[in-house]
């Protein structure tokens, strides 16, 4: 046999099979479609309409009459008002549009209703714009202050002179 028909793989040979470069990884599926203003809104719209339910079931049954609610266990105990105290009665006020008795019921419950409220907005349009989810992590330091600013409410409010943030 002659050589016309070998194939001859040596580097400098004109019979050499250059080298093939490499196929790039398909991918599996294509990037889903941006998320439906629906879709988007459901999760803060859900929560929002469940603090609407639960505010809704407070303003109709009123706090202030015995039986419908526990009373607080730290209260029963020990007679000592807790940084939540009066917040169903605060509630029930806020559903009524009655601001002066719901900061009378907890001025700090009052506080963390419009904290949400701020909240709810943020995220509902964040969500809307399709950007995204806003993050309700705090660092320590806040929590720290938030902790602070919760025992002072109970130490002031069971204090003589804090009387007026007793319910």
């Amino acid at each position: 046999m002659s050589g016309d028909n070998q194939r001859v793989d040596a580097p400098h040979s004109p019979y050499a099979v250059p080298p093939v470069p490499p196929v790039p990884p398909v991918p599996e599926s294509a990037p889903a479609p941006a998320q439906g203003l629906v879709r988007r809104l459901a999760p803060p719209g859900l929560t929002l309409a469940a603090a609407g339910l639960a505010f809704a079931y407070v303003g109709t049954v009123d706090p202030n009459e015995p039986g419908h609610y526990p009373v607080c266990p730290l209260f029963r105990l020990t007679g000592i008002l807790c940084p939540g105290c009066g917040g169903l009665r605060s509630a029930h006020a806020f559903a009524h549009g009655d601001l002066i008795t719901a900061l009378g019921a907890n001025a700090l419950a009052v506080a963390g209703y419009f904290v949400f409220a701020g909240f709810m907005i943020l995220w509902l349009v964040r969500a809307g714009r399709g950007g995204p989810t806003p993050s309700f992590t705090l660092r320590r330091p806040y929590w720290w202050a938030v902790g602070v600013l919760a025992l002072v409410f109970t130490v002031v409010r069971n204090l003589p002179f804090g009387a007026a943030l007793a319910p």
